[in-house]
C-alpha cells in the first residue's frame, strides 16, 4: 500500500533514534489536529504523549505509533462546538471504556476480515478528510466576529509558505535523512517568517483568535488529573454516548487496520485484542488528564518502521521526548507559522492517499472499484467507522451474489442403483433458488443421494431448501439421503431429520475466525 523501505534490524539504538525522529515530527501534527478539533493545542500534545506512551507499553503492536489523529478530531469538533471541551473529556473517557470492552470480548480479530478494497477506501477517505480540515486555516477572524477567507497579501503569503513547506519536505530526503524533513521544513519556514518579519499568522495568533483571549498560551507542565466537569447523569450520557461509540469504532478501526499493515510489512503478528485494551486504557487516561484522546497514526507508524523502530522502546522514547518538548519548548511552538503546519498536513495527505488505486480501477473487478469509491465517499460525508462498515457489507453482498451462481452438481448412478447428486459450491440464502433447480425429481430413481463432500450448508435458508427438497421426494414416494455433511451442518437439520439418512464418515472440518488469529 505504501512505498516502504526494506526491513531494518531491531536494536535499542535503532529504536531510540527512531523514537526521536517520531517525536520531532509529532509536535506539529499534534498541534494541527488540536486545531481541527478546536481545542487548545496543549490538549492535543498531551493526548499524543499519553496515548503514545500507554499504547507503546500495553498495546498489542510493537513499533506502532499512536497519538492525536485527524480522523478523531473531525468527529470531536462538533461536540466541542455544541457542548464544550469538558464534554469531550467525558466522551473520551467513555470511548476508552468501550474500547476495553471490545478487547475483553475479543472483537479485535474481526478486523482481519476487512477486504483490501475497503482498506484502500479507508486510507483515501482519511486523506480527503484531513485535507478538507486544513482549509479552515485559510480563514481569519473578520470584523463581524466570524471566520472569513483570507484575501490579498495575507493569502499570497500563506499559499507561498505552504508551497515552500511542501517543497522542502519532498526534496530534503533526496539530499539527507539526518533530520526529519517535516521538522526541517517547519524550522526553515519559521526562520524565514521571523527573519523577514513577514505578516504570517502563527500558532499563537490562531490560539488567540479561537479562544478570544489575548493572553492565550500553550505553555504548560505535566498533565494534571482532572475529572471532567459535566453533570454525571442520564442526560449527559445521552449526549456523549453516540460520540463515544463513533470515536471508539473509528479509533479501533484505524488502529487495527494500521496494525494489520505493520504485520504485513514486518512479517510479524500483533495482538489485535490486546491493542483494543491498550487503546482503551490510553483514552481513559486522556479523559481524566485533560487530553483529546487518540489512536494509531498511519503516517507516524510508517516513519517509525522505516527508521528502524521495531520494539516498544521506539514508541516509549517518542512519547517521553514529546513530553520534554511540552515542558521546555512551548515558546518555540507558539512561533510556528500556521502555513508550516498546513504544509506538513498536506504532505501527510499526499502520503496517505493511495494514488495507485486510480491505476487499479481498470484492473480489478468493477465491484471492488465501486467499494473503494464508496468507502472514500462515505468517509468524507459521515465518518470512518460507518464507511468501513458499509464497505464490508457491500463487499459481503457482492461475494454472496457471485457465489450464488457457482453451485452445480455432478450426477451419476452408483453400484447400488442410487442416483448421486455431487453438490459443488456453498448452499446459502443466495444459492437456494439455483439449488432447487438442480434436481429432476420426476425422473430420478427411488433412492437419491445428495453428496455434500464438496459443499457446505451455511444458514437457515439452506436448511429450508433441503427440507423442501426432502418433502418433494417424499411426496413422489422416493427416499433422499444426505451424505458427508459437516458436523456443524448436521445440528441444523431438525426439520429434515425424519426424512434423511446422514453418513457421518469422513465429515470435513471447517475452520472459522478464532481468538488465535487475534
Amino acid at each position: 500500500m505504501f512505498n516502504l523501505l526494506g526491513k531494518a534490524p531491531s536494536s535499542a539504538k535503532n529504536d531510540v533514534l527512531s523514537g526521536l525522529t517520531v517525536a520531532l515530527a509529532l509536535v506539529p501534527e499534534a498541534v494541527a489536529f488540536a486545531f481541527v478539533a478546536q481545542v487548545d493545542p496543549l490538549v492535543g500534545l498531551y493526548a499524543a504523549f499519553i496515548v503514545g506512551l500507554i499504547t507503546s507499553i500495553f498495546g498489542g503492536r510493537p513499533g506502532m505509533i499512536s497519538g492525536a489523529t485527524g480522523a478523531l478530531a473531525v468527529v470531536m469538533v462538533s461536540l466541542v462546538v455544541e457542548h464544550g471541551v469538558e464534554y469531550l473529556f467525558a466522551t473520551v473517557l467513555l470511548m476508552g471504556i468501550l474500547q476495553i470492552l471490545a478487547g475483553i470480548f475479543k472483537l479485535g480479530k474481526f478486523i482481519r476480515m476487512v477486504p483490501h478494497p475497503v482498506m484502500l477506501g479507508f486510507v483515501n477517505g482519511l486523506a480527503i478528510v484531513i485535507f478538507l480540515a486544513q482549509l479552515d486555516q485559510f480563514k481569519v477572524m473578520g470584523e463581524s466576529g466570524t471566520l472569513q477567507w483570507m484575501q490579498g497579501s495575507a493569502l499570497y503569503i500563506m499559499v507561498g509558505l505552504v508551497a515552500l513547506t511542501m517543497g522542502i519536505i519532498h526534496l530534503l530526503p533526496k539530499l539527507t535523512t539526518a533530520i526529519p524533513s517535516s521538522l526541517a521544513a517547519i524550522l526553515v519556514v519559521s526562520g524565514i517568517v521571523i527573519g523577514l518579519d513577514l505578516d504570517a499568522r502563527n500558532v499563537l495568533d490562531y490560539l488567540k483568535d479561537m479562544s478570544g483571549n489575548s493572553d492565550a498560551t500553550i505553555a504548560g507542565g505535566f498533565p494534571v488529573f482532572h475529572i471532567p466537569e459535566v453533570p454525571w447523569n442520564l442526560e449527559t450520557f445521552k449526549i456523549i454516548f453516540p460520540y463515544a461509540l463513533i470515536l471508539a469504532a473509528i479509533g479501533l478501526i484505524e488502529s487495527l487496520l494500521t496494525l494489520t499493515l505493520i504485520d504485513e510489512i514486518t512479517e510479524t503478528r500483533g495482538n489485535s485484542n490486546r491493542e483494543c485494551v491498550g487503546q482503551g486504557a490510553a483514552n481513559i487516561t486522556c479523559g481524566v488528564f485533560g487530553a483529546m484522546g487518540g489512536c494509531a497514526m498511519i503516517g507516524q507508524s510508517m516513519i517509525n518502521i522505516n527508521s528502524g523502530g521495531r520494539s516498544r522502546l521506539s514508541g516509549i522514547t517518542a512519547a517521553l521526548l514529546l513530553l520534554g518538548f511540552i515542558l521546555f519548548a512551548a515558546n518555540l511552538i507558539e512561533m510556528i507559522p500556521l502555513a508550516a503546519l498546513v504544509g506538513v498536513m498536506f504532505m501527510v495527505v499526499l502520503g496517505t492517499f493511495e494514488w495507485s488505486s486510480f491505476r487499479l480501477m481498470k484492473r480489478i473487478p468493477k465491484s471492488d472499484a465501486f467499494v473503494i469509491v464508496l468507502v472514500s465517499g462515505v468517509t468524507v460525508i459521515t465518518d470512518l467507522a460507518i464507511a468501513v462498515c458499509v464497505g464490508v457489507i457491500v463487499s459481503a453482498l457482492v461475494f454472496a451474489w457471485e457465489h450464488a451462481k457457482h453451485i452445480y452438481t455432478s450426477n451419476y448412478i452408483d453400484e447400488e442403483g442410487s442416483k448421486v447428486y455431487e453438490l459443488h459450491g456453498p448452499l446459502f440464502f443466495g444459492s437456494v433458488k439455483n439449488f432447487a433447480e438442480l434436481f429432476d425429481i420426476a425422473n430420478d430413481p427411488d433412492d437419491v443421494i445428495v453428496e455434500f463432500k464438496y459443499s457446505r450448508v451455511a444458514d437457515h435458508s439452506a436448511i429450508e431448501a433441503i427440507d423442501a427438497l426432502a418433502e418433494k421426494y417424499t411426496k413422489a414416494g422416493k427416499t433422499l439421503h444426505l451424505r458427508h455433511l459437516s458436523q456443524d451442518c448436521k445440528h441444523l437439520l431438525d426439520k429434515a431429520c425424519d426424512l434423511v439418512e446422514v453418513n457421518v464418515i469422513e465429515d470435513p472440518k471447517y475452520k472459522v475466525a478464532s481468538d488465535e488469529l487475534a
